[in-house]
């Protein structure tokens, strides 16, 4: 029963805060939300930066790996035909 009232009491509560920023605090919710809209912009453009620099690193970082790993491949086939040159 008490699930059943928090939803009553919940869906009571949406339709009193929908009714008070539609016929009572209209102005003040109209501004606070295109308010709300220069810092959120501001926020998703940090985040996006801060991704953007992280996706380069991670290639740079990638790359930096790779050429490490074929180098060492490189190194161990040349001690290979060396050690084939040196039974020979």
């Amino acid at each position: 029963m008490g699930k059943f009232l928090a939803i009553l009491l919940g869906l009571v509560a949406m339709a009193g805060g929908v009714y008070l920023a539609v016929f009572v605090w209209w102005r003040e919710f109209y501004e606070l939300v295109f308010g709300m809209i220069p810092p959120i912009l501001f926020f998703f453009g940090l985040i996006a930066f801060i991704a953007g620099i992280s996706s380069i690193k991670d290639a740079l970082r990638t790359k930096k790996l790779e050429k490490e790993t074929q180098e060492e491949e490189g190194k161990e086939d040349k001690e290979e035909k060396e050690d084939k040159e040196e039974k020979e």
